[in-house]
């Protein structure tokens, strides 16, 4: 009986001792970023909500609170992963950054995915197609609102690390595509529209270039500024949604709920109702 006894305990201890020896058992799969947004109740959304109708800041029954047609979106996306959407708010230029430091899980934000972009994040299907527009003061209107290439040699707005930099460069500046890079001194780059419309509104600049609707939204809330009749389009064309390199699945099941909402006309939906909120600004 002792024999056995022992060997028993011998055979427990050893069989204890040999994941240490055998170097442990495997190393469970990697979860996924989608299993990681569902395990957190939560989808982080990094906008920069000065871009009306895209996403802005409303007061509603006394709270400030982010909507617009990109946060209906993310609106819809959480909901279709069963769980809560929270955003962070920051400058247009740091949101790339927050998502590759995994402090935001996707950013929304009227995002054209250029090459440059795509270099350090991946990115959605496109999901809506902007044109361009500029503003300008009323007061301007001889001058600036009939032809682009009056602002040739005028100062011209634009918000840091948009699209909309790149425009006022090579289309009205003239800069070629490879020297866009560089600062121009009649291009004036700040984080927030806002800031960029005060400058305008001081003088300090002559235009500001945006995405007509948003461009719209600052016409209607500003009686002493309108929209110059011509627009600008960029071969890079559309917005689309950034997601962290690495994440396929992601990619896959946010592009499976877009063409869910485009299917069902959700998208053009989103944009009406944030165009009619915006107005009312």
């Amino acid at each position: 009986m002792k024999v056995s006894k022992y060997a028993a305990a011998i055979a427990a201890a050893a069989a204890l001792m040999l994941p240490v020896f055998s170097g442990g058992q495997k190393d469970a799969a990697p979860v996924s970023k989608l299993e990681q947004v569902k395990q957190s109740g939560k989808l982080i959304l990094g906008t920069s909500a000065d871009y009306p109708p895209y996403e802005f800041h409303l007061l509603q029954d006394g709270q400030d609170t982010i909507v617009g047609f990109d946060v209906a979106i993310a609106r819809a996306i959480a909901e279709e992963f069963g769980v809560e959407l929270e955003i962070k708010d920051m400058n247009f230029d740091g949101l790339l950054a927050a998502l590759v430091s995994g402090n935001v899980d996707i950013v929304l934000s009227g995002m054209t995915p250029t090459e440059e972009r795509r270099q350090n994040v991946d990115f959605s299907d496109i999901y809506y197609q902007a044109v361009h527009g500029a503003i300008i003061r009323k007061a301007d209107a001889e001058k600036y609102a009939a032809d682009p290439s009056s602002l040739a040699d005028a100062m011209i707005g634009a918000q840091k690390g948009a699209i909309q930099v790149g425009i006022a460069k090579t289309q009205i500046k003239g800069m070629s595509e490879e020297a866009a890079a560089d600062n121009h001194p009649q291009v004036k780059e700040l984080g927030t529209l806002p800031d960029l419309i005060m400058e305008l509104k001081n003088n300090k600049v002559e235009a500001v270039i945006s995405e007509l609707p948003v461009a719209q939204a600052y016409v209607n809330a500003n009686p002493d500024l309108m929209l110059a009749e011509y627009t600008f389009t960029d071969d890079e064309g559309g917005s689309a949604i950034a997601i962290k390199k690495g994440n396929e699945d992601f990619v896959a099941a946010i592009n499976e709920v877009l063409a869910k909402l485009a299917a069902e006309n959700k998208i053009n939906e989103f944009v009406a109702e944030a165009n009619m909120i915006a107005d009312t600004l």
